[in-house]
Order: structure tokens, then sequence, then C-alpha cells
């Protein structure tokens, strides 16, 4: 009985070489469309901007620190990227309630607006690129990015810099 060989090893580096380069071609991409949406004005946040405002939404008000800490970056990219989501009222910078010297980050409703008008958008570009799709395919195809996405995630923890400081990544 033919048996076909092992692909997910480090032994055929022609798949290696496929899985790389369709890695970069899928990050040009996204870069590229920013995974937006279907409009364009919809669709126009950054990175950076979607990511904190979405931790924000998920895990509510919180510090400097502790936001860095839960995206494995560091406190000084969260303050330089929160900056401009203050200036343009995405983000509300209040006085901590235990500790009035402290700040708290929180969504605005502004913000919590702009980021159901982005997901909404983002959800409506996932269901036209995948609409030939089963769902057990988009199941799968979510589930193997988010091993993926776990997997770089592991590997930047273990690479961490002296001091327990998780070197700064705009990915987070």
């Amino acid at each position: 009985m033919p048996t076909t060989p092992d692909m997910t090893t480090a032994s055929d580096p022609g798949l290696l070489d496929s899985l790389q380069h369709q890695v970069a071609v899928f990050a040009r991409r996204a870069e590229q469309t920013r995974l937006g949406g279907v409009g364009q004005v919809r669709n126009s946040m950054d990175r950076a901007a979607y990511l904190l405002l979405n931790r924000l939404d998920k895990e509510g008000p919180m510090g400097v620190k502790a936001l860095a800490a839960s995206m494995g970056i560091d406190s000084s990219t969260v303050t330089r990227q929160v900056a401009p989501l203050v200036d343009t009222g995405l983000v509300k910078r209040t006085s901590h309630p235990e500790d009035g010297r402290a700040v708290v980050l929180q969504l605005s409703p502004r913000g919590q607006a702009r980021l159901d008008e982005v997901r909404s958008s983002r959800r409506e570009l996932m269901a036209e690129l995948t609409q030939d799709w089963a769902p057990e395919e988009r199941e799968s195809f979510c589930t193997l990015l988010t091993r993926f996405n776990s997997a770089l995630s592991a590997r930047q923890t273990s690479h961490a810099a002296p001091g327990g400081e998780v070197p700064a990544t705009p990915e987070s």
C-alpha cells in the first residue's frame, strides 16, 4: 500500500518554501488592504489601532503597562500607538479609580462605534473571500491560522529580551 510522505516535517524543504512564500504573500496583501473591508472609508484602520481597540474592547479599561503586557509589546510602543487614538477620540484617558495618579485607557463610545464598523466591514470581506468555501473549510482555516499565530506568539515570548521585557513588534 503506497504511503504519502509526512508533509509537515522539516524534511520537505519544498513544502516549507511554499509555506514561507505564501505567508509572505499573505502578509503583503493583508498590509496592502489592511484586511479592511468592502468600502474604502470603512476599512481605513491600521493594524496597531485595530489591535489596541480590540484588546480594550475585549478586556476593558486598563493601564498602559497592563495593555502592553497583554499584547506582548513594550509600554513605550503602546504609549506611542495610543496617542493618536486619544487625539482622535477613539480612546479615553481617565484617572485610575483607586490611584488618581495612574492613567487608565478605555475605549470611548466613538472608538466602540468605529471598531464595530471596521469589524463589520472585515466580516463582509472574510465572507466574500471565502464564499465558495464549505463551512468546515472556513473552520479548519481559522483553526490552523490560530494555531500558526499561537506558535508565532510562543516563539516571540521565548525570545524575550533580558529582564523579561518582550521586544516590541507591530504585530501584537
